[in-house]
């Protein structure tokens, strides 16, 4: 059987779907193989507790006539499922099918016969070749969250041997057919209604997941599916959302999710694919908060430095500068003109950023007088990898490109400044984006889960992460 957080991804199902996803995530059949052996164990366990009813009735066993028996206080002493298969059904869910299992009973007898005598002892009760079949349908609720139920089940018992404790000896012979097919058939019985109860018991666990993870103060990813899981012979491949939104308010981007496809590898047990629809919701999403902003000051740049943020050192290439405002320190605001664009090619990731840069004296009474404003155009490379369960990275810059927007110290060649920017970016501004990004940002989880021997590949479009995963919870 599936363990419940496997299939929580694969039944966060909104009750409304879009185009295309941002996300999409296969779970392969080692997974699958992974999750059965899991669910196994925590069935067995369920099965361990399977309360048999007291049986009682009256048989005419010849030649003493008509018997009165009675089991009771029948509890499972051992339970083996050693044999048990786990199919996809295309378009539906999962199968399952046990084989070999194996129940030993213990319980008390009781025998009333030619109405005065009495007898009774204990039993215990083998049954072997036991075989169990269900079905298991994946659903979503109202909310979008999963529900899972045994559809179709089916069980049988093989052979049963029992032994009598205690009584008269010869009685033994003529109360063995009676028990044993009393018992076979009681066990029987339950069996499917427990697994049913297993299932169902998933249902409690699955409505405390969310489809939604806190990144930050400023952001939140939704992970919600926009499409039906595809279920083939090999895999159940699912479409996720993948979109960035500001905290408490959900604003669609003015742009869509590209079609885009995994590819059919399954070495892995996970595969998930990025698309650059989701990393261009974030740069939407944090650009609306004005966390892409960023003011800068000497105190920022390392005291090593010779170039100090003065109107001193841009005095030297603005001669207005030092001429009007002499010995005041500086300030500068870099601004996004627009949401920064990230893309995706073979082996290589880059992020087109667009905006301006603002710079100040500061007055003896903090007041900020203008100096000038640069248009600014950046290109970096962003390296990608994955830490625990969060996609991090870090950048380096390629070029950047300044021209003159205002000037309020009259006109200057913007190219004498471009070194001193360049210092700057690489000592104030880039070291705190590159901090940020470390921190990472949550992939779609499936349950409490360990990302193991992971592979990450930019492809065309998106980058692609192969898994294997280690279920902690």
């Amino acid at each position: 059987m599936l363990p419940w957080c496997l299939l929580a991804l694969v039944a966060f199902i909104p009750a409304t779907f879009s185009a295309n996803a941002g996300v999409k995530a296969k779970l392969t059949e080692r997974s699958l193989e992974y999750g059965k052996q899991i669910g196994m164990a925590a069935l067995q366990q369920k099965l361990k507790t399977i309360k048999v009813p007291d049986i009682s009735g009256t048989e005419r066993v010849s030649p003493i006539g008509k018997v009165q028996y009675s089991l009771t206080q029948m509890s499972i002493v051992n339970l083996g499922l050693p044999k048990s298969e786990l199919g996809l059904v295309p378009g539906t869910g999962v199968s399952l099918s046990i084989s070999d299992a194996f129940i030993s009973l213990h319980g008390n007898w009781r025998v009333r016969y030619l109405r005065i005598m009495k007898d009774s002892g204990s039993f215990d009760l083998g049954m072997k070749g036991i075989t169990i079949t269900t079905s298991i349908s994946v659903k979503s609720d109202e909310t979008g969250r999963a529900a899972v139920s045994s559809v179709k089940c089916d069980a049988s018992v093989g052979s049963a041997s029992i032994k009598f404790h205690g009584g008269a000896s010869w009685l033994y012979n003529l109360f063995r057919k009676v028990a044993d097919k009393a018992l076979r058939s009681a066990l029987q019985k339950q069996i499917c209604p427990l697994v049913a109860d297993a299932v169902s018991d998933m249902n409690s666990r699955l409505k405390s997941l969310t489809v939604e993870t806190k990144v930050d103060k400023y952001a939140e990813i939704e992970y919600s599916m926009v499409a039906p899981p595809a279920v083939s012979n090999s895999s159940i491949d699912l479409s996720l959302k993948g979109e960035f939104y500001n905290i408490g308010h959900h604003q669609e981007p003015p742009f869509s999710p590209a079609p885009f496809s995994l590819p059919a590898q399954v070495d892995s047990m996970l595969y998930i694919g990025v698309s650059a629809f989701t990393a261009a919701s974030a740069g939407f999403v944090y650009n609306k908060a004005g966390a892409l902003s960023l003011s800068i000051t000497d105190d920022m740049i390392p005291a090593s430095s010779p170039i100090r943020l003065s109107t001193r050192t841009f005095g030297a290439f603005i001669p207005e500068i030092a001429k009007r405002f002499p010995g005041l320190m500086m300030k500068l605001l870099v601004k996004p003109a627009k949401d920064p664009i990230v893309t995706f090619e073979p082996n290589n990731t880059t992020l087109q950023a667009s905006g301006t840069v603002t710079a100040y004296a500061i007055q003896p009474n903090a007041t900020l007088s203008p100096l000038f404003v640069l248009n600014m155009e950046a290109s970096v490379s962003l390296r990608v990898y994955v830490t625990g369960m969060k996609l991090a990275g870090s950048v380096t810059l390629n070029k950047m490109d300044m021209t003159l927007g205002t000037s309020y110290v009259g006109d200057f060649q913007v190219r004498s400044l471009e070194n001193v920017f360049l210092i700057v970016l690489k000592m104030a501004v880039l070291p705190r984006v590159n901090a940020q990004l470390q921190k990472g940002y949550p992939l779609p989880a499936i349950g409490k889960m360990k990302l193991v021997n992971t592979q990450l590949h930019v492809l065309k479009g998106y980058m692609l992460i192969g898994t294997d995963i280690q279920l902690t919870g």
